[in-house]
């Protein structure tokens, strides 16, 4: 990827500084293409003044099912009709502020269809009250009689689950009305994380100046240059650290809100509250936390390894990603990295590659960082256009399975939307993450497989192990921090820069143990954690890797059904709850089997790459 190099002047000498594209400068061919959504903006007006009308008209069935229940499909088309063009608003607002978070037309494009989508709920927040306030027994009959409702059982029986935690027709008003103000934590954080924070430059391995930035930040990471790494540390977290009152502000807020929905909606807790849309006992959560905790040992011989193998004393937070095998050079083209996608998900079927290979080849996909663009990766999209991904591509080994990872999601989305009504299309993360991180699995599978070079297999093994390290422990110990903090708010104690960063510091000492010097500086490591904006949603990745493993297991040893079933699942969008979902898909995640059978694997991983390397 080429990067434009710009100049500053240091005591006198002139060095070059590595910095990024501006995004026009970025070739067509690697951006995605939005205007498969719209083809203009005055289509994307078109149908904001559209969603406008159609709430103005809606709004006129308010207090009218109770004495009219016939009415109940007509009102549910009518609304879903809405939904489905309001997301689609706001989708492509979205992506297009994604492309350059320092754009103010994109900015206000976004603003108009936050403010847009706030007011749908509130017009629309009549609805739920006023289908609870019609007769059970006539309700049962509506749905037997009415084939109309078909696409809409999953949600009314939802809506009837909720019946306890549904306010009043105003105060639920009330509540959709506050909506817009509740999302200013994580609006403020976002604005901080990427548009307003810079970096400095730091040295590269050759002595080069390099402005170092987010999607930089974990290259930097893996360098074999020790000084590189703790450069790129000290560099990364004394810039949050400066943003750190104002961060931690932002946070306290973001958990404070959390607390105030869950006590108006009369939940015991505010994971409680979180895990109720899924149909999550909080067991589940809570038992995550208590298997891993109970299995450290597999982590702390991994950190024991990782010490031997690096040649250290003790290791430090910012040697924790640098590849454990000398002298391996794995750069990956972007080219390379859809071939090497595409070749390891061969195992789920001709019609998947079909799919997949299409969306690879352009439209889908957003490439290369540019300046403004929002960090990191993820897949989204709206219910009648294909989806989309965000990378910020690197050409390092770990961004080839970030792409097979989006492109899981991707896909999910495409085989959902395809096959279910708007209304049950959408999934939830819980099983979002099965898909992403199954393909990732195949992927590694994959390359030890092909892989001849000793030290590649064992790069790629050792990337293997950092899948179940990141995902497993390192999602638990975040789910841990989330259960702490809101208890902290539960109980009416302050969460401050002290209190965050000295539980974040206690749960990374109990988590790598005694081989890992925890940093200072990795204490405010929650200060640049979006998914804390997001209460209890990290735990799921962790469930999310266990599931895939299973089924992974499944469809490598080719067992019967295996990928019909997995296919099945996929299309099966939201049309049942995620735990239900996953048992016909033939994994049972209310039990803490699949969670205590990937830590197994992990161990048995420290115990191969342990022989392999000779220590």
């Amino acid at each position: 990827m080429e990067r434009r190099t710009g100049y500053i002047i240091i005591a006198g000498a002139i060095m070059a500084v590595n910095r990024l594209k501006t995004r026009d400068k970025i070739e067509d061919r690697y951006k995605w293409v939005l205007e498969d959504i719209y083809l203009s903006p005055e289509k994307w007006e078109q149908d904001f003044d559209k969603v406008k009308k159609d709430l103005d008209s809606f709004a006129g069935f308010s207090g009218r099912l109770p004495g009219e229940p016939s009415m109940l499909s007509a009102v549910l088309e009518a609304y879903s009709r809405i939904m489905e063009k309001a997301e689609k608003l706001f989708v492509y607002a979205h992506l297009k502020r994604d492309e350059d978070n320092s754009d103010q037309r994109s900015q206000a494009l976004m603003d108009r269809a936050r403010t847009l989508v706030v007011e749908a709920e509130s017009i629309c927040s009549f609805m739920v009250p006023d289908i609870l306030k019609i007769e059970s027994g006539e309700l049962k009959r509506l749905l037997t009689g009415d084939k109309r409702l078909s696409s809409y059982t999953n949600y009314l029986g939802d809506v009837v689950r909720r019946k306890e935690h549904t306010l009043q027709t105003e105060n639920e008003k009330i509540l959709a009305m506050a909506g817009e103000m509740a999302a200013s934590s994580q609006l403020i954080f976002s604005m901080i994380d990427n548009a307003d924070i810079s970096f400095p430059a730091i040295k590269d391995e050759e002595g080069n100046k390099v402005e170092l930035t987010k999607g930089r930040y974990a290259k930097f990471m893996e360098s074999r240059t020790r000084k590189v790494r703790k450069d790129a540390f000290d560099s990364l977290y004394t810039t949050y650290g400066k943003q750190k009152n104002t961060l931690s502000a932002a946070l306290s807020s973001s958990v404070k809100k959390d607390l105030f929905y869950s006590r108006v909606r009369k939940y015991n807790t505010s994971l409680e509250a979180a895990l109720f849309d899924d149909n999550v006992p909080v067991a589940v959560y809570d038992n995550l936390i208590a298997s891993v905790s109970s299995r450290l040992e597999p982590l702390h011989r991994y950190m024991e390894l990782r010490k031997k193998a690096l040649q250290l004393d003790r290791l430090h937070m910012y040697d924790l990603y640098v590849p454990i095998v000398d002298d391996v050079e794995f750069k990956v083209s972007y080219k390379e990295a859809k071939e090497l996608v595409l070749a390891s998900l061969g195992p789920l079927g001709d019609e998947y590659i079909s799919i997949l290979g299409k969306g690879l080849r352009g439209g889908w996909i957003d490439v290369f960082e540019n300046k403004g663009k929002t960090s990191g990766a993820f897949s989204w999209g709206c219910y009648d256009t294909h989806p989309y991904v965000l990378l910020n591509y690197e050409g390092i080994i770990d961004h080839v399975f970030t792409l097979a990872h989006e492109m899981g999601h991707a896909m999910h989305t495409f085989f959902s939307n395809r096959s279910q009504p708007y209304m049950k299309a959408g999934y939830k993360i819980f099983v979002a993450e099965v898909a992403s991180i199954l393909n990732e699995i195949l992927l590694t599978r994959y390359l030890l497989d092909i892989l001849e070079d000793e030290k590649k297999k064992q790069y790629i093994l050792n990337h293997y192990l950092e899948q179940f390290r990141g995902t497993v422990y390192r999602q638990t110990m975040f789910a841990e921090f989330e259960k702490i903090i809101h208890d902290h708010a539960e109980k009416q104690a302050p969460l401050t820069v002290e209190s965050l960063s000295g539980i974040y510091h206690d749960l990374n000492a109990k988590y790598y143990g005694s081989n890992v010097a925890v940093d200072s500086l990795i204490d405010l490591e929650w200060a640049r954690i979006p998914h804390f904006y997001t209460a209890f949603y990290v735990y799921k990745y962790a469930l999310g890797f266990s599931a895939a493993a299973v089924l992974s297991e499944g469809i490598i040893k080719k067992e019967k059904n295996a990928v019909d079933r997995y296919l099945d699942f996929l299309s099966s969008g939201g049309s049942d709850y995620p735990l239900e979902l996953l048992k016909k898909a033939g994994v049972d995640m209310s039990t803490p089997g699949p969670v205590e059978r990937a830590l197994d694997i992990f161990g048995s991983l420290v115990d191969e790459m342990t022989a392999s390397l000779g220590l």
